[in-house]
């Protein structure tokens, strides 16, 4: 296995990164397409949320493989090179299981232990897989890690330590603490009887409403581009055994007379600029304070979540008097400071105990092609000896003809048994993959006949690709990656140019991941 991710994420890039380092779908396709155009690259699968862009590629060159990946990265969200590769990571092998395995547990979210993130991994999937650019490890990841995240939620508590970023960040204005027993019940009493605008309907913004028609607001009013979605949504808030809360759809042009009516918003769209500036909401302060006035009402102004990226609401709102706006930057700010649940520690248990099993399984995969292969070789010797037996005995009655066949046939695959059951034991173990080099060299067996195994087992997308081994032109190529010592010894490695690339789980002196012996 030469498992290789490069990412970013709310760990390692500060908002103003991530909100121009977005991916839509039709970009991750085409960053998908180009992965696998690359020399070093076999299979491509890209995780694109608010919080994160990470590529996971099956390799045959680690540093080549950085150099693409990276590059590609950079090219696709738009973000120069030179600007991204500090916040970039490097996991290779068992150390990419883990992250992928930690992230899908929620211990790499920014609010730890939600559990939207596996409906982000699933959907990754089935990009990948609709694209036909996940093959074999891949699939086996990926599904792998879905049933990791869900095992973590069903075996532990830790859901306790955070439900959702939707839930986060409400509870920054109920004033909660997430993991508090009496959290639901604060954010209850906050939202009752409150009017509130989603502006959105996608799967964050669909939480959002469904959250806050829980919560016991009044009303839910939906804004949408698409009004046939937000409509949907309503229908959905609507149902029989629902919510039961009162819900509209709007057009996105009424976003504005909504606005002076609601008390809280939350905003999360795909689009690629501003849905409100600081002038749209003092606009709708004013409007209100007007309305509160002829009323008699209490002078108040909406609380706004915003949980786009790049970002819906102006950064400027926060600066307008008596507005208070929540939005990704201050929830990680928030969630920093949030307490950890005592769960943490035992999904990380669960989370290192998988990784274990799942290279396991891989390694002892990695040896199944030398094992056909030499079964292959062994059933074509006896073949040969059998025709050569025909024709030394041309007389031999069918019924004896048959019975030596068989006998030679059981010979055979009794020799054969033990040893290979015992090989593939052997290369499940950490350190095995050498032993199908050994099997190889003991038995002479073709590199072809074996290779051919592989390739009819996990097919190769770019076998046809015209280019060369870089497959794109990375300028500086030579200095994209030097790695001066191994994990764990002095000295650190170094990224591309120079920069500190966060790179874990590297052996020293890689040069071929499936030379060294894949898992």
């Amino acid at each position: 296995m030469s498992l290789l991710v490069v990412g970013l994420s709310h760990r390692t890039a500060p908002v103003s990164v991530l909100e121009r380092a977005t991916l839509s779908r039709p970009r991750q396709g085409e960053l998908l397409h180009d992965a696998l155009a690359t020399e070093p690259t076999a299979e491509a699968a890209v995780l694109a949320t608010c919080n994160r862009i990470e590529l996971y590629a099956d390799v045959d060159k680690f540093h080549a493989g950085v150099a693409e990946l990276s590059t590609l990265l950079a090219r696709h969200s738009g973000v120069g090179l030179d600007e991204l590769t500090p916040h970039l990571y490097v996991h290779y092998e068992d150390r990419a299981v883990h992250h992928l395995f930690s992230v899908a547990c929620g211990l790499d979210s920014m609010v730890v232990g939600e559990g939207q993130i596996l409906a982000q991994i699933k959907d990754a999937l089935a990009v990948s897989q609709d694209l036909h650019t996940a093959g074999r490890l891949l699939n086996d990841l990926f599904q792998q890690s879905l049933r990791v995240g869900k095992r973590a939620h069903s075996e532990t508590g830790i859901d306790r330590a955070g439900q959702s970023l939707v839930t986060f960040g409400l509870q920054q204005f109920a004033g909660t603490d997430p993991v508090a027993g009496d959290a639901a019940a604060s954010l209850t009493a906050w939202a009752k009887g409150k009017r509130a605008l989603v502006i959105g309907a996608g799967s964050m913004s669909s939480l959002a409403a469904a959250t806050l028609a829980r919560a016991g607001v009044a009303e839910v009013v939906v804004a949408n581009r698409t009004l046939d979605r937000a409509e949907r949504l309503v229908a959905i808030l609507g149902e029989p055994g629902g919510t039961g809360v009162s819900a509209r759809a709007v057009p996105m042009d009424k976003v504005a007379a909504e606005l002076t009516r609601a008390d809280v918003v939350v905003s999360c769209t795909g689009a690629s600029g501003l849905v409100l500036t600081a002038q749209d909401v003092a606009d709708a302060i004013a409007g209100r304070a007007v309305e509160d006035a002829v009323s008699g009402a209490p002078v108040t102004s909406p609380v706004l979540l915003d949980l786009a990226m790049p970002r819906d609401v102006d950064a400027a709102v926060h600066d307008l008097e008596g507005v208070r706006l929540v939005d990704i930057e201050s929830l990680a700010e928030a969630s920093a400071d949030a307490p950890m649940a005592a769960d943490v520690d035992q999904v990380r248990t669960i989370v290192s105990s998988e990784v274990e099993t799942f290279g396991a399984a891989q390694r002892a995969a990695h040896i199944t092609p030398t094992v056909v292969a030499l079964r292959t070789m062994a059933a074509d010797v006896v073949a040969g000896e059998i025709a050569r037996l025909e024709g030394r005995l041309p007389d031999l009655a069918d019924k004896e003809r048959a019975e030596i066949t068989q006998t030679v046939k059981r010979v055979v695959d009794k020799l054969l048994h033990a040893p290979t059951v015992r090989i593939k034991e052997l290369a499940a173990e950490p350190g095995g993959a050498g032993y199908a080099d050994a099997l190889r060299t003991l038995f002479d067996l073709d590199p072809e006949a074996v290779a051919s195994v592989s390739r009819a087992e996990r097919p190769r997308w770019n076998d046809t690709d015209p280019r060369g081994e870089s497959g794109i032109e990375v300028p500086g190529a030579a200095h994209l990656v030097r790695l001066a010592e191994a994990p764990g010894r002095t000295g650190a490695p170094q990224g591309i140019a120079g920069v500190p690339l966060d790179v874990t789980g590297v052996p020293p002196n890689v040069t071929n991941g499936r030379n060294r012996g894949r898992a």
